[in-house]
């Protein structure tokens, strides 16, 4: 009775410190592996002495063995075929080439630097090729950093686990054994790969056939019915061939995910519930059980290992993988930057460490502490940088640029000939043949589709364009349009002209921004347009007549002679948003209503063919005097006396 309860005791302790560390990382915005990390080792017995997970005996093992299932499905539900074929080739040179750089270069590193015999650097290094995706998920939903970016690191944590997990445990078996037969080591890899794809992908019809057909179940029922069905096919895959469950797992979160499951979100909330559960338990057990006097008897050849694995191996493999890829060095540099390890790398040193010892060799609990301290190292400087370096090199979601614009008219055409000047990838959309013309004549890429369709949406790009606009002359259609782009790609900036109340103006959780003015008439202005009755102006708001420029442009619109369209600032152009607050310093571009009679405005050299110039207006410009004096004795009754 005794037992059981010191091992109750035992597993409450690392649920309670691993909830508090998830808890207080999102409070300080940290991410959570520091304090899991940090909480493991104070109540480890180099700590307070609370945790002693060798008390768990196999069980840690078996422990270990099911939360990773769960955390690789959860990550592989993460995956999203559609996006990572746009990354495709440097995801791929990731997986392959990518891991062989890293094992090369950290086995090297480990023997060079570290002094490890060649046996346990190769082993070192077999480990730390994977990345952490319960690392690198978190930190970018964190960070908000560029789509494509996002896509490609959180590709590479999910699908290098299972290779660089196999992969290791092919190394060990090559040490323990003395088969250093380079065939039978692929082969080996290669077999595990192949059994563990072939299970998962029957495995992942098999549950979303549960979704789909099985609707006597609950949807909570449901959730656990694939809960079992996954451990079911991890043990399956493990019984057929050893650590083939690890890739069986990933490859069914996958098919699961892209088999259109109705309901799909319920079972990713409870997984996702599950993973924060599981990675909190095993951060803090392997943490307590780590010797910190084994972590600095490693000396500093292992710190100069870690760095030369940080600041060498890493870029020279983005360089190599990323080679003829349309990534900009910005994107480039930060993915160099980035490769934080995680908990599938603290798991496998946690197991080898163990095995080496049973077998006698000399190098487990080395191999552990280096291992742990390219964790702490990686997780530490990176994840706690990785914001600052993606905020230097502009590569955050708000810096993302270009403009998907649906709705082909000259207001559009107007908006999207600035985007264009600015150097900015411009695609616009519309089902009218008879609007193509006028975009192909400013050199404008037009799709003639229905923006309805996702497909077609992917087509355009939008998941690398900064802005998605729907202006097309019915609001409500627009109002859908965006509130679909919204929901199913999430551009950093949507917008869409709509009227003032649309039907559905709550759903989307805000992420739908009405552009420009309440209730403009697209039509109406676009008439204005091609009639030649309206002015293209800029102001540029000053500091000490903010408020009174402020008040004329605000008391124009409401009058509806002016439409604000863009807004630039910081240099950084963007569609102007109806709620949008204005600071000093902004420069705003707008459309004037110009009421002189055509005959006045032919005498005057303006032509209805020749396109609008932008120019500085003193309708504008010119606030009255009485207006500035009103302003200025409202400023005077706020003053205190």
């Amino acid at each position: 009775m005794e037992a059981s309860f010191e091992i109750n005791l035992q597993m409450v302790i690392a649920v309670l410190a691993g909830i508090s560390a998830q808890v207080l990382a999102v409070y300080l915005r940290v991410p959570s592996i520091v304090l899991l990390l940090l909480f493991g080792i104070l109540l480890g017995s180099d700590g307070i002495g609370l945790l002693h997970p060798q008390m768990l005996g196999a069980g840690l093992e078996v422990i270990v063995a099911l939360a990773t299932a769960i955390i690789l499905f959860e990550g592989g539900l993460n995956l999203d075929f559609r996006e990572l074929g746009r990354v495709s080739v440097s995801l791929q040179r990731l997986v392959t080439l990518g891991t062989l750089i890293t094992l090369l270069g950290g086995s090297m590193a480990a023997h060079w630097l570290g002094e490890f015999p060649w046996n346990i650097a190769f082993l070192y290094a077999s480990i730390v090729v994977v990345t952490g995706p319960t690392v690198v998920g978190p930190l970018l939903k964190q960070i908000n950093v560029d789509r494509q970016v996002a896509t490609l690191l959180e590709g590479e944590g999910v699908l290098i686990d299972p290779v660089g997990a196999i992969l290791a445990f092919v190394v060990l078996d090559t040490v323990l054994n003395g088969d250093a037969d380079p065939f039978n080591a692929i082969t080996g890899l290669l077999i595990r790969l192949g059994i563990g794809a072939a299970i998962g992908a029957i495995g992942g019809y098999l549950m979303s056939g549960i979704f789909k057909y099985a609707r006597f179940l609950s949807f909570e029922l449901k959730n656990l019915a694939v809960l079992a069905v996954l451990w079911g096919l991890f043990t399956l895959a493990q019984a057929i061939r050893s650590e083939s469950g690890i890739m069986t797992t990933v490859i069914a979160g996958a098919v699961f995910a892209n088999s259109s499951v109705p309901e799909e979100r319920l079972l990713r909330s409870f997984k996702n519930q599950l993973t924060i559960l599981s990675v909190s338990v095993l951060f803090v057990l392997l943490a307590a059980d780590l010797s910190i006097a084994s972590v600095f008897a490693l000396g500093w050849g292992s710190l100069f290992t870690v760095l030369a694995l940080m600041f060498v191996v890493r870029p020279i493999n983005i360089l190599l993988c990323t080679w003829n890829s349309n990534l900009n060095w910005r994107q480039k540099v930060f993915l160099s930057w980035v490769a934080p390890r995680g908990i599938v790398s603290a798991s496998v040193a946690s197991l080898f460490a163990i095995s080496l010892t049973q077998r006698g060799v000399n190098g487990g609990d080395a191999i552990k502490a280096l291992v742990f301290l390219t964790i702490i190292m990686t997780v530490v400087c990176q994840g706690l940088t990785a914001g600052w370096v993606s905020r230097c090199l502009r590569i955050t979601s708000k810096d993302a640029t270009g403009a998907l614009i649906v709705g082909c008219n000259p207001m559009s055409l107007l908006i999207a000939r600035f985007f264009q000047e600015r150097g900015e990838n411009v695609v616009m959309i519309d089902t009218d043949p008879e609007c193509f013309a006028q975009a192909e004549a400013q050199n404008l890429r037009v799709i003639g589709s229905s923006a309805l369709d996702g497909e077609v949406l992917e087509e355009a790009g939008i998941a690398y364009m900064g802005t998605f606009l729907a202006m097309t002359h019915n609001g409500e259609v627009n109002y859908v349009l965006a509130q679909r782009a919204a929901e199913e790609f999430n551009p950093p900036r949507v917008l869409a002209v709509f009227p003032r109340d649309p039907q559905a103006n709550n759903s989307s959780n805000g992420k739908v921004d009405q552009a420009f003015i309440p209730d403009l008439g697209v039509k109406t202005w676009n008439e204005y347009l091609t009639d030649g009755r309206v002015k293209l102006g800029t102001t540029t708001l000053s500091e000490e007549d903010f408020d009174s420029q402020q008040e004329h442009i605000q008391e124009k619109i409401r009058s509806g002679l002016l439409v604000p369209l863009l807004l630039e600032r910081e240099q950084r152009l963007e569609v102007m948003r109806v709620n949008q607050e204005w600071e000093v310093g902004d420069q705003i571009i707008y459309l004037l209503y110009d009421s002189r009679p055509n005959l006045l405005k032919r005498l005057s050299g303006a032509s209805q063919s020749t396109p609008l110039a932008l120019e500085t207006l003193p309708e504008v410009e010119k606030v009255p005097l009485a207006k500035v004096a009103q302003l200025s004795g409202s400023e005077t009754a706020r003053e205190p006396i």
